[in-house]
């Protein structure tokens, strides 16, 4: 049950970077059973890496080790996308048959086809960029229509709320529209979050809100976002065949835990992790220190499913401790009665997130109704732009009518609504 692994624009294959030096360092050749998910036949990732412009990708051939990336697996083109979802959604006026899009396409078909059972893919991106967004939404949308047995898992990442683009407004609400249309799962890492997470030792748990605060580096970030993703994509003991092998199943369980209603498929992380004495229920606790639990108008969150990966359960007193644990995060996340398994979880006795002797991390991931407050920003700053007519001349330049303006907000109003019905 394998998977391909798509890198798509700058914050696509940085994030990609610091995940397969993760995995390098963690599935060796020394640990053939942890490989089988992430190597081809012949040893190689089954990883593309795609960008409009040459820096990243070239860069990450060279920080991978042992030289596992397919040469053929890393396309780019020369200059950029500008910042403009429709450039990399619908491509120069001049591209055709050898353009960025079909070059992946073409190498994901020979991926797929080394692998020995395809399940589906994980795709890597930003949300804001106009490569990640745009050629990231287009090919999530292509590889549907190829391949639509195969499950789509995106790891889509929201630029800050201070502005990192003025387009992102408009990149974010195209690129969300398209993925609620052909993705299973899409797990949401947001900017500003990872930065409070990653600074929270530094502020005593409290958030991120002046100037005067630290910042943390975009490397620390990235190594963070890795982490969570290890916690929850790396094989566990519990998923694996009786013959202690592998096959990959980790993201599409995922999907199927955290994802029970097919309208509502936006996911959100938080991890915690110690050395020494197992305090389960008080990673547990620090976990829910990220979750929201009220919106500004008093309204309270839910998560329709939560899922709790602990690692590092070598005397089993996860299991010991299971009905604490998981009704702590029951209650935490504020599940919905009308979901009669709203909670999963996964167990291994390695702890993968913090290799070394007594370490534990407890990673959760959450279908959470807080992302109605992303998803209403997203599409109010985007309404008023296209209110007013801003950039729209940027965007109609490579063929971005304005219908699909109008079916975007459409589509992202649809996901609020249904995320407010569950609550």
């Amino acid at each position: 049950m394998s998977a391909v692994w798509l890198h798509v624009g700058q914050c696509g294959n940085q994030i990609g970077q610091e995940w397969w030096s993760f995995i390098a360092d963690r599935a060796g050749p020394n640990c053939p059973s942890d490989r089988y998910p992430f190597v081809s036949s012949d040893g190689k990732l089954a990883a593309i890496c795609v960008d409009s412009e040459p820096k990243v990708v070239r860069k990450g051939q060279t920080q991978v080790k042992n030289g596992c990336f397919r040469d053929s697996n890393l396309i780019f083109e020369k200059e950029g996308c500008g910042s403009n979802w429709a450039y990399g959604y619908h491509g120069p006026p001049s591209q055709k048959e050898s353009g960025l899009r079909q070059r992946v396409m073409e190498s994901l078909r020979k991926e797929i086809e080394r692998r020995d059972c395809y399940s589906g893919t994980v795709l890597f991106h930003s949300l804001s960029g106009g490569t990640g967004a745009g050629l990231g939404a287009r090919l999530c949308e292509d590889i549907r229509d190829e391949y639509p047995v195969g499950y789509i898992l995106t790891v889509s990442v929201a630029p800050h709320k201070a502005g990192e683009s003025p387009l992102q407004h408009y990149n974010n609400l195209l690129c969300l529209s398209a993925l609620q249309r052909s993705a299973d799962g899409i797990l949401l890492v947001c900017n500003d979050q990872v930065m409070n997470q990653v600074l929270s030792p530094l502020n005593r748990g409290g958030a991120i809100s002046t100037s005067h605060q630290p910042q943390a580096s975009m490397s620390v970030m990235n190594t963070h976002i890795a982490s969570c993703l290890a916690g929850l994509l790396y094989p566990v003991r519990s998923l694996r065949t009786a013959s202690g092998i592998s096959l990959g199943l980790e993201p599409w369980e995922l999907i199927r835990s955290v994802c029970p209603v097919p309208a509502a498929k936006f996911l959100q992380s938080s991890q915690a992790s110690t050395r020494g004495v197992i305090p389960w229920e008080s990673l547990a606790s620090s976990t829910l220190k990220a979750v929201p639990r009220h919106s500004s108008s008093g309204t309270s969150y839910c998560s329709t499913a939560v899922l709790a990966v602990a690692r590092g359960d070598q005397s089993g007193s996860f299991q010991h401790n299971l009905n604490h644990v998981l009704q702590k995060l029951k209650q935490g996340h504020h599940c919905p009665s009308w979901n009669p398994f709203p909670i999963d979880y996964w167990t291994d006795p390695q702890d993968v997130v913090n290799a070394g002797p007594s370490s534990h991390s407890l990673t959760v991931c959450s279908n959470h109704s807080s992302v109605v407050d992303f998803l209403q920003q997203v599409n109010e700053r985007a309404q008023e732009m296209f209110k007013a007519g801003a950039y729209l001349h940027w965007y109609r330049r490579y063929s971005c009518e304005d219908l699909e303006f109008l079916q975007a907000f459409e589509t992202v109003d649809g996901v609020i609504a249904e995320y407010l019905k569950q609550g």
